[in-house]
């Protein structure tokens, strides 16, 4: 009784194993797809920060505060 115990055991460990490493693969999969959406967001906001300077240098100076004609 002893062996078939030790052999249900050993099953149920394999088949625990075999299920985490099929986890672990399923998360490095949707880590290296996450990763590729965070470069893209990082090289798109990189692409607006340079527009938005440059549009910002290019602008005309503020115009200057003023009261307004009610006072």
């Amino acid at each position: 009784m002893s062996a078939v115990s030790n052999d249900d055991r050993l099953l149920k460990l394999e088949e625990l194993a075999a299920h985490q490493a099929k986890v672990i693969e399923e998360l490095s999969d949707q880590l290296a797809e996450q990763w590729k959406v965070v470069e893209q967001t990082r090289a798109k906001l990189d692409r607006l920060t340079e527009r938005f300077l440059s549009l910002e240098e290019s602008s005309l100076e503020a115009p200057a505060i003023t009261r307004p004609p009610h006072y």
